[in-house]
Parts: C-alpha cells; sequence; structure tokens
C-alpha cells in the first residue's frame, strides 16, 4: 500500500490551519464573551449585596429604636414600650422578608441571564465554525477528501493491534455490514477505492453501504456492528464543545 504523501501534507496543513482559525476566531472569543458575562454578573451580585447591606443597616437602625424605647422608665412608658416593641419586630421581619425575596429573585434572574448567554454564545460559535469548514472544503474536490480521509482511517486502523483487527473482522466476516457515512456522497472510484483497500486491511470480503451525512461536516464515520469509529470534523467541534463546558464548570 502506498499514500499519497503530498494529499496526506496538503490534508494535514489544512487541518491545521483549521484547527488555528478556531482557536484563534472561535474559542478565545467565546472564552472572553463567557468571561465578560460573568464579570457582569458578578457585577449584579455585588449590587446585590449592597441591596443587603442597605436592609441590614435598616434592621440595625430598628434594633437602635428598641433601645432607645427600652431606655425609658419601664413604669411610666410600659404601654408605649410595648406598642414599639411590637411594631419593631413587625418591621424587622418584614424588612428580613424583602432582602431575602430581593436576593432570591435577583439569583434566579442571573442565573437564567448566565443561562441564556451560554446557549446563544454556543449557538454562534457552532454556526461560525460550520461555516468556517464549509468554505474551507468548498476548495477540494471530493476525490481529493476521500483519498485523505481513507489515509487517515488506514492509519488509524493499522496503528490497532492485531486482536483488535482481528475483533473487527470477526463481526464483518460473519455476514456484518460496515456502514461508511460521509460529509459528502463519495464519487463511485473513490467508493470502490475504500472497499479494495479496506479488504487489504481486514484480509475479509467486506459488505460495505455507503451513506451521505451533511451534519458531519467533513470526513467520515465508520459503523460496524458493535462499534462507531469517528474521523469527522463534527467529533472535534463536540471536543471542544465538552471542554469548553468544563471551562464553564470550573468557572
Amino acid at each position: 500500500m502506498q499514500l499519497d504523501w503530498w494529499t496526506l501534507a496538503l490534508q494535514t496543513i489544512n487541518f491545521l490551519v483549521l484547527v488555528w482559525l478556531l482557536h484563534r476566531f472561535l474559542y478565545k472569543p467565546v472564552l472572553s464573551i463567557v468571561d465578560a458575562r460573568g464579570a457582569e454578573i458578578d457585577a449584579q451580585y455585588s449590587e446585590a449585596r449592597k441591596v443587603e447591606a442597605q436592609a441590614r443597616a435598616e434592621l440595625s437602625e430598628i434594633e437602635s429604636e428598641r433601645a432607645d424605647i427600652a431606655s425609658e422608665r419601664a413604669a411610666a412608658l410600659k404601654s408605649a414600650a410595648e406598642e414599639a416593641e411590637a411594631a419593631s419586630s413587625a418591621r424587622r421581619a418584614k424588612a428580613e422578608d424583602d432582602a431575602n425575596a430581593l436576593l432570591e429573585q435577583t439569583r434566579k434572574t442571573l442565573a437564567g441571564e448566565r443561562q441564556v448567554a451560554i446557549s446563544e454564545t454556543r449557538r454562534s460559535a457552532f454556526d461560525l465554525a460550520v461555516a468556517m469548514a464549509q468554505k474551507l472544503l468548498d476548495e477540494f474536490p471530493p476525490e481529493l477528501r476521500a483519498d485523505a480521509w481513507l489515509s487517515r482511517v488506514e492509519q488509524h486502523l493499522q496503528n490497532l493491534t492485531s486482536e483488535q483487527r482481528t475483533e473487527i473482522a470477526g463481526q464483518l466476516d460473519g455476514g456484518g455490514t460496515l456502514h461508511i457515512a460521509s460529509a459528502v456522497a463519495l464519487p463511485e472510484s473513490a467508493a470502490t477505492k475504500w472497499r479494495e483497500r479496506l479488504n487489504q486491511i481486514f484480509n475479509v470480503e467486506l459488505r460495505v453501504v455507503f451513506s451521505v451525512d451533511p451534519s458531519l461536516i467533513a470526513g467520515v464515520e465508520l459503523h460496524l456492528p458493535h462499534a462507531v469509529l469517528r474521523f469527522s470534523w463534527r467529533s472535534v467541534m463536540d471536543a471542544m464543545q465538552a471542554e469548553i463546558d468544563a471551562h464553564e464548570n470550573t468557572g
């Protein structure tokens, strides 16, 4: 078996450029947006704490009024002191209830806004990534892309242990079907090449069925009877999304 090293090199450079572009113009801006939104949320929390401090100041003032009333002569102002005590307790309870209600409402509002911001950022990021990927792919003919991805699949399969390849071959040799999903339809010549070279790797006569899945953006997926081998840009973007989600959870 011989590899088209120029094709592989061009595709490798193309892939590295894409990863760099995504990291430069997608991943970092997304983190900046999330960090900016986090700073805004922290500011809102700070404002909520100021409101809480004001409420506590009012409570302190009420306690001061209680102390002044209690310091007056008990005998002469007993009735007035009891009334003031009752009014003070009511005001304190109301102030505490108002402060707690305000804080709880603020927390719910900020949590909802944060979730909306994250969802909108995620959608925008994926839309941008898909647009960039499609623009890059349109510059290469389907045959060239098919050869590049076939080389990548071959390299992965050859790096497997002999036991792993034997296990996969056993699934396919017993009447199992190898379903190959690609982002774009493979030309008949490319499909024939895929069948021949996969037969050589597994040393069995494979039953191969090709299908098209545009959601892969680029690349292929090999659906075995009991496993799926993914070689698509969608899997790379899913990994990046998981990294962003992890960053959000730890932040």
